[in-house]
């Protein structure tokens, strides 16, 4: 169990970074919110994948492609909260 959570841990950083780094311009989400996009950009991804082309390399690309829009919308939601602070 413990060995899952972190898999599921480092799979979710690593889905999770690759997608932010599609995602251009500043990111001023932080290391958990990236981790929280991967993890759930890999579990919609997978399942995404699974349905349409029965997992291999379009499912990976399609967990980073799903993890990058999660990027995006927390970014961009950040980013508002930041400018209605100032």
């Amino acid at each position: 169990m413990v060995t899952f959570l972190i898999g599921v841990l480092v799979g979710g950083l690593v889905i999770g970074a690759l997608g932010r780094l599609l995602v251009p311009g500043p990111n001023p989400i932080g290391l958990w919110w990236t981790v929280l996009c991967g993890i759930g950009g890999s579990f919609a991804g997978w399942l995404l994948g699974r349905y349409l082309f029965h997992f291999g390399f379009f499912t990976l690309a399609l967990e980073v492609l799903v993890a990058a829009a999660f990027v995006s919308l927390v970014a961009r939601r950040q980013r508002s909260h930041a400018a209605r602070r100032t």
